[in-house]
Parts: structure tokens; C-alpha cells; sequence
């Protein structure tokens, strides 16, 4: 499923997408390119797109291996959504896996509840280094959410009136 919504607030013009898809590594590659693709109206540098998509790719990735345990049942889904507000972007990946434990042990440099899968225990690091903000939300037994938040440049000080 993809949803791609536009309205008008006020003058801030606000831009909004949802997908959904299966937990499978496959998708990974989707959803950072879908996110690139979405936040391309900002006109970001090639470095804030690469930092954006690493980000997607990790959290992506944390949702698929971790939250569902490796599982690949047809039941197993990624819910991921952005939205833009004025020169940010806010993305927000979720799932209904295993959920995390100890939140804290799990986003230390190095830590990997995997380590037979060769992982490097970089992920939510990656995330924290690429993203302004980075909020996780896990319930064990219920999921987790990642909100990750990036300022893209500098926005111009022209207003379109059409908008």
C-alpha cells in the first residue's frame, strides 16, 4: 500500500507519505529509495540524501532482523512513514515484532543481540550520527518504533504564492 497526501496548513506546506511492506531484506533497498525519492522536493545535498537513506537502511534493516527474529512469515510487516513540514523531514519506521528489551543496552555502540549473524551493532549509532533527532519506542511483545527527524539545508526565503 502507498499513500501520498498534500494539503495546506496555514502557509506551511506540509507533504506526507505511508508504505507498507513485508519484512524481507529485499525491501530494504525500497524503502530508502522511496524515502530519497520523497524528500527529493527539498532539494537536499547528496550527503543529506546518503545520510538519510543510511538511516532508513539501518532502521529498516533493525525492524526486519531484529524485530521479527530473522522470521519471514507473510504476516511480518514494515510500516514506514515521512512527512515534511516546512524544510524537515520526519521518518517513522515501525513493526509488531519482539519489541527491545533494554532500550538503552540496545542503541550502546557495538551491541548486537546477533552477533552469530556477523552484525555489527552499528545501527541505532548510524542513526543518531546521520539524523537530528532519533527517538526509539518498543514495547517487548508488542514492537518498536523509530522516529528519526533531519533539518534539509537551508530553506529558500522565497514563498511560492501558489502553494
Amino acid at each position: 500500500m502507498i499513500e501520498i497526501v498534500n494539503w495546506k496548513q496555514g502557509t506551511q506546506v506540509t507533504n506526507e507519505m505511508k508504505l507498507e511492506f513485508r519484512a524481507v531484506s529485499d525491501n530494504e533497498a525500497f524503502a530508502r529509495t522511496a524515502v530519497a525519492a520523497f524528500v527529493a522536493q527539498l532539494n537536499p545535498t547528496l550527503e543529506e540524501i546518503s545520510d538519510i537513506k543510511t538511516a532508513v537502511s539501518e532502521a529498516v534493516t533493525n525492524a526486519i532482523i531484529h524485530g521479527y527474529d530473522g522470521e519471514n512469515r507473510e504476516e511480518n510487516k514494515v510500516w514506514l512513514s515521512c512527512m515534511i513540514k516546512s524544510d524537515v523531514l520526519e521518518v517513522e519506521i515501525s513493526d509488531r515484532g519482539i519489541g527491545i528489551e533494554n532500550i538503552e543496552k540496545a542503541m550502546e555502540p557495538l551491541y548486537t543481540s546477533k552477533p552469530e549473524l556477523e552484525r555489527s551493532g552499528m545501527g541505532f549509532s548510524f542513526m543518531e550520527a546521520f539524523m537530528d533527532d532519533l527517538e526509539v519506542i518498543s514495547e517487548v511483545g508488542q514492537g518498536t518504533t523509530i522516529h528519526m527527524v533531519k533539518k534539509i539545508g537551508i530553506t529558500s526565503w522565497i514563498v511560492n504564492e501558489e502553494l
